[in-house]
């Protein structure tokens, strides 16, 4: 794809210390009057550039290592219990995954164990990795555990699992007595220090501790690496993290066009087919989402069925829309809007994440209406769909270069602006 020309800004040696490109758009942002420990957001896209505060590595260390305990608690413990016809069925996290991949929804069963599990845990090993790492210089490691720390963040979503559970002890509450368990504080607690821990990490501060930028010798900055975030001079790979380094991320309009269109095919079998299937006093009852949301608003629960609404139908249809409009003003070149149009992709990437609650919910519902009983629950094939589209719709958000929203975007004649909020 043809790119227009690049402006390529000269500076002197004292003012290119202070310079960086910005990671959504490549405008030169000068950062010498920033305050310390205030935010920085590109003054034209509005991306964030540096974080207030200044945590210590060390304190990102204590509360990595509390996940990881917090982990046994979360995961071994019920979390929930219910009273089924005089039964008290136990629920905990990995029972619910087993008991999905056992009724042959394997793929489903990993989606949700990866989401709710194994990118929690891999994430807060990765931040005990990092800090060992920065401590014995070990380049190699820090590189992978910090490429891990950057990845996974987006795909940590114990905060919507909790709200899961939520909603799964309403849609029980007519059908059996509900009782909390001590798993259920370990989830509380692990989702706190997840949250705290995922805010805290900066990759760019690990690698300013592990080489800071005023030890590299640069005369300009025509290149923003978005591995370790140093702005730096042309090249094919980065001088700091040694990753290969681009203008514009490789083929993005093509990878995120494929996203789409598979989520777009997914979409339909994951609305008109069955995602759960209830058996009640001898009758199966099949619910689609629409179907499900319609209960909910019947049974009186109207704001559980307005969050099931908004997650499971209008979110992804608004991610599919949003990133389609993007790419079609990228193809078409338009010359207005590109501000409004990083907007649209700040909200794609961020509400994304709470389309896996459907999944959750069904998750939970496995475990605590086991098979066999008066009362049982099975998902229907529509949640497999609905799984890839939960899957394809992250990825097409994660694909897409916001850079190639600005290519078009006329450069003011003083394209070094400078920053202070």
């Amino acid at each position: 794809m043809n790119h227009p020309p690049r402006i390529k800004p000269q500076y002197h040696q004292t003012q290119v210390k202070s310079l960086r490109l910005c990671q959504g758009c490549e405008l030169p942002v000068d950062t010498f009057a920033l305050e310390k420990g205030k935010n920085a957001y590109c003054p034209r896209c509005g991306t964030q550039l540096y974080r207030g505060g200044n945590p210590s590595l060390s304190g990102n260390l204590a509360i990595a290592v509390t996940c990881l305990l917090l982990f046994i608690p979360s995961h071994f413990f019920n979390f929930i219990s219910i009273r089924l016809f005089g039964v008290m069925i136990p629920a905990t996290l990995p029972h619910g995954v087993w008991t999905l991949m056992q009724e042959g929804f394997v793929m489903l069963a990993l989606l949700i164990f990866f989401c709710s599990s194994i990118a929690p845990l891999i994430l807060s090993a990765s931040v005990v990795v990092a800090h060992v790492a920065v401590q014995q210089r070990a380049f190699r490691a820090l590189k992978y555990s910090l490429a891990l720390i950057q990845h996974l963040k987006v795909w940590v979503m114990i905060d919507v699992f909790l709200i899961s559970v939520a909603i799964s002890c309403f849609k029980l509450q007519d059908y059996s007595d509900i009782f909390v368990g001590p798993g259920l504080i370990g989830l509380v607690l692990l989702q706190v220090a997840t949250v705290l821990l995922v805010t805290r990490v900066s990759v760019r501060r690990y690698w300013e501790e592990f080489m800071p930028e005023r030890t590299l010798p640069m005369k300009n900055k025509t290149l923003h690496c978005h591995s370790c975030h140093l702005s730096q001079p042309e090249g094919e790979h980065c001088i700091r993290c040694h990753n290969p380094i681009h203008h514009r991320k490789p083929n993005s309009i093509q990878k995120t066009w494929a996203y789409l269109f598979a989520a777009s095919i997914a979409i339909f079998p994951a609305n008109f087919i069955p995602i759960s299937i209830l058996m009640t006093n001898g009758k199966r009852l099949e619910d689609t989402i629409f179907s499900g949301v319609a209960g909910l608003v019947k049974n009186g629960m109207p704001g559980i069925a307005a969050i099931i609404f908004i997650a499971s139908i209008v979110v992804p249809v608004a991610k599919i829309l949003g990133l389609s409009y993007i790419l079609l003003a990228i193809k078409f070149k338009r010359s207005i809007f590109h501000r409004q149009r990083m907007i649209i992709y700040f909200v794609v990437k961020w509400i994304g994440r709470w389309s896996m609650m459907d999944l959750f919910v069904i998750s939970i519902m496995m475990t605590l209406v086991d098979r066999g009983q008066i009362l049982d629950f099975t998902p229907g094939f529509g949640a497999v769909a609905f799984g890839l589209v939960v899957i394809f719709t992250m990825l097409a958000a994660e694909s897409l270069d916001p850079r190639l929203i600005w290519d078009n975007y006329k450069q003011p004649s003083n394209n070094r602006e400078s920053i202070n909020e």
